[in-house]
């Protein structure tokens, strides 16, 4: 945290989200743009804040492509645990979601909200300085993927299966990323 100047508004950010999950949480939209902000965002930007090594202005330059990351990280998150969330700890983080009425129209809505973030955030993970790149660029590649294959699956399945990706095909989407980052198509 010293060595790389991370902020401790980003730490306490955090906390206080990880706090929201101490109870149940009825979601509007201000407590789920805060709760995505304190467990998702802050998490991209403390990683920046390593990756940028105190660099101020490259930090502020990709603050919000990361910000972007991490809450589609996260909202993919919240699809692919929807089942347990919702059935085994009785939440949703979803604003103003009545799950009784979870169909594909509402889960289209959040899978271009989510398609959004991950088409502005790759924008930034191009301009991460080079030791970081790589990393990060897996990371996406593998939450694009596990959000392609929740896009093919029905409301209907999201509510009944914790979707995965299997060991096999993680290791197909890191050898890929690895191809790509090599030949400098990133």
């Amino acid at each position: 945290m010293h060595k790389y100047k991370i902020d401790v508004e980003l730490i306490s950010q955090f906390l206080h989200s990880m706090e929201m999950d101490l109870n149940k949480v009825d979601y509007n939209s201000e407590s789920y743009k805060e709760y995505i902000y304190g467990s998702a965002e802050v998490v991209g930007l403390m990683c920046l804040q390593v990756f940028t090594e105190g660099d101020r202005k490259q930090y502020e330059e990709l603050k919000p492509f990361a910000m972007k990351l991490g809450s589609a990280f996260q909202k993919i998150n919240f699809l692919r645990d929807l089942k347990q969330d919702y059935h085994m700890l009785g939440r949703t983080y979803f604003p103003n979601l009545d799950m009784t009425v979870f169909d594909n129209t509402i889960k289209s809505q959040i899978e271009n909200e989510i398609h959004t973030e991950f088409r502005e955030a790759l924008l930034g993970i191009k301009k991460l300085p080079a030791s970081a790149k790589f990393g990060v660029y897996l990371a996406y590649k593998y939450y694009l993927s596990l959000f392609a294959k929740i896009r093919k699956k029905s409301s209907k399945e999201i509510l009944e299966h914790r979707i995965r990706i299997p060991n096999t095909h993680k290791a197909l989407v890191a050898l890929k990323s690895y191809l790509r980052y090599k030949i400098a198509y990133l």
